[in-house]
């Protein structure tokens, strides 16, 4: 992709689902960043309208309330395009959940943007509650680790990102592939993001020097066969029904026998040695839903 010269403008990205205490910290940690930012594009999605915290914030922040959930993609979707036309050239994206970890995150994003010519930049996500450790693993040497320690020397990962948190965007990017797919509501949406990023051929890669905080999902992880596969098992029947559909239809979609073969194997794996005959028939219905391309639609009120 042909880069334009011009100014660095960033506008932020961001969606909230009744998160007041956690939003309020987002807010307050973006507002002492060392490099500008031109607008905060905030969709709230809640059912509670998070107008005071809004109003108590520092910066441009561009409201805007939905009615409607609009689900993590959805919102994304929406306020991105508000980003967009905020006139910025470049998009960063943040969930209520997570916030940048100090004042040079952005500063040294557009840096290393710049320095290695990336449509997309990230900073590492570290554990809100153990900073020590990353929310997700990256695999180096074809090994997994999430230990921050051995990944800060290294600078620069190319070909590695974990959407959305703190991902760093060039505008013309989301010409290029698109917004996020308002279709998985939750869970997928990144996967089949960064898909898009690929077959593009985009630049990307993630900063080791800087971080965003956010929640882990450790406990959603169960390894198997000595940690070769782990099957994500997520918390409430909608997230479990949301994902394994949502996994289904991207492995139909991208047509990878790697992620269908893991699929088929790990989960009824799992369910079975936990001998959660229930949570195998709800992986089923739900996963064979997304391979038909079905079970998609209005979340439940």
């Amino acid at each position: 992709m042909q880069h334009p010269q011009g100014t660095d403008t960033v506008a932020v990205a961001a969606v909230t689902y009744d998160r007041h205490e956690e939003l309020a910290q987002l807010l307050r940690s973006l507002a002492v960043q060392t490099a500008p930012i031109r607008t905060i594009a905030l969709v709230d999605s809640g059912t509670r309208p998070a107008t005071d915290v809004v109003q108590a914030a520092d910066g441009a922040i561009h409201y805007l309330r939905s009615e409607a959930n609009l689900g993590g993609a959805g919102g994304f979707a929406f306020a991105i395009l508000a980003a967009i036309a905020s006139g910025a050239r470049w998009v960063w994206l943040m969930d209520d959940d997570g916030h940048p970890e100090d004042e040079r995150c952005l500063t040294e994003l557009l840096r290393a943007a710049h320095e290695h010519d990336l449509d997309i930049v990230c900073p590492l996500v570290a554990a809100t509650s153990d900073p020590s450790r990353l929310s997700f693993n990256f695999r180096i040497r074809g090994l997994p680790t999430n230990d921050r320690a051995s990944l800060e020397p290294l600078g620069f990962l190319p070909d590695m990102v974990h959407f959305f948190n703190g991902a760093l965007v060039r505008t013309e990017v989301f010409s290029t592939i698109g917004l996020p797919d308002m279709k998985f509501f939750i869970r997928g949406d990144e996967v089949d993001f960064l898909a898009r990023v690929r077959k593009a051929g985009l630049k990307y890669g993630t900063v080791t020097t800087v971080a965003v905080r956010h929640p882990a999902t450790w406990a959603e992880m169960k390894p198997i066969f000595g940690g070769f596969i782990t099957p994500v098992i997520p918390e409430g029947e909608f997230k479990r029904f949301s994902y394994f559909r949502n996994r289904a239809y991207l492995a139909r979609k991208y047509r990878s026998l790697r992620w269908f073969g893991a699929d088929v194997i790990g989960f009824p794996y799992y369910f079975l040695t936990q001998r959660d005959l229930a949570g195998l028939r709800a992986w089923f219905r739900a996963y064979s839903a997304g391979l038909r391309g079905t079970g998609f639609g209005p979340p439940p009120s």
